[in-house]
């Protein structure tokens, strides 16, 4: 079956109606969670509870619903100030950009860190121009690490995807530390070109509303490269042995990966979203075999649930080539309720 020719299925979710549904989410998680804040004039931005830190570059991010916990879910001490949000695979509207941007001010400017999606840059850009204009200075960063959705040459138009958490990360680890704007945004870059991600999907999820999956696939199959929304991957066939994935998947990453001194990586073996972390680790054991025997040496791994396609299930996988400087902000703390350090 043609991925465009998609059959109504019941859609069982639990939730009070799909309009409702991001707002809800967003209700829950500042609930559960003293240290954010929903604010924004539509309520689509989450802060920290404690604002803007004074002094400091702020940080502020933003993207579609669906993904938790990106991107709200890494708002926090040593990453992002504020995010914004928008409805399922859908990017944040204008007025919410330009709150998260306000609300990030701490006199010192603010780093815009985000996926390389169109809507995003569209209404962040504009954001920027708009509040430049009223003296809040703005750099921007675009995460591009999804080695499937075009080629090395054409590197500036991949999709940013899970790699994005590790930009957060070590540019808000930059940000704490008193770095300027500009070498924040400069941090932020640096890590963008090193961090290569790639995955794949055994089966679809179900956007709130629709009358169907986002795609279909068969049992027996699954599709490598596939992107977070569904975007088209690389090939699609027979699902293989985990071990023979890793190989392909680390053989694509590593073949472009940048090698500094010492072989050091950082790898982020990521679930989207129905994937049973069994199986999570039995691909990090998988990779890490394969790492140790081409003279790799892993630093803070990681393995979870860190950026989700809704019930998606997969894996990617997230390679982070570390020098001394990027190991540093890798290693400091961080606070929020999905990654502390």
């Amino acid at each position: 079956m043609s991925r465009k020719q998609l059959e109504p299925i019941y859609m069982k979710k639990l939730l009070n109606s799909p309009t409702s549904y991001v707002d809800d989410v967003l209700e829950g998680l500042v609930a559960a969670n003293p240290g954010f804040v929903l604010d924004g004039q539509s309520l689509r931005v989450i802060r920290r509870a404690s604002g803007a830190v004074k002094g400091k570059v702020g940080i502020a991010s933003g993207g579609g619903s669906g993904h938790l916990p990106l991107f709200t879910g890494y708002v926090g001490q040593g990453l992002l100030s504020t995010c914004a949000i928008g409805n399922v695979f859908e990017g944040p509207n204008l007025q919410s950009c330009m709150d998260a941007i306000s609300l990030a001010e701490g006199g010192e400017g603010v780093l815009l860190l985000f996926g390389n999606y169109g809507g995003d840059k569209m209404n962040f850009a504009m954001a920027s121009e708009m509040l430049e204009e009223e003296g809040i200075r703005t750099r921007t960063v675009l995460a591009t690490d999804d080695i499937a959705s075009a080629a090395p040459d054409e590197a500036a138009k991949r999709r940013g995807v899970a790699g994005l958490i590790y930009a957060y990360k070590i540019a808000g680890a930059a940000a704490e530390a008193g770095h300027d704007l500009d070498s924040v945004a400069a941090f932020a870059q640096k890590t963008v070109e090193a961090t290569r991600t790639i995955g794949l999907a055994l089966n679809s999820c179900i956007v709130p509303g629709s009358v169907g999956p986002t795609f279909q696939i068969a049992d027996d199959e699954i599709e490598m490269g596939m992107g977070i929304h569904g975007e088209p991957g690389i090939w699609r066939g027979k699902l293989k042995p985990a071990g023979e994935l890793v190989e392909e998947m680390l053989e694509r990453l590593l073949a472009e990966l940048p090698v500094n001194e010492g072989k050091r990586v950082s790898i982020l073996v990521n679930g989207l979203g129905a994937t049973p972390l069994d199986e999570l680790y039995i691909i990090f054991a998988e990779a890490k075999k394969r790492l140790d025997a081409s003279g790799y040496t892993i630093v803070q791994p990681m393995v979870g649930n860190y950026v989700t396609s809704m019930e998606m299930a997969g894996v990617s996988i997230s390679l982070l080539a570390l020098d001394d400087e990027l190991a540093h902000f890798l290693a400091a703390p961080a606070d929020s309720p999905f990654w502390k350090i």
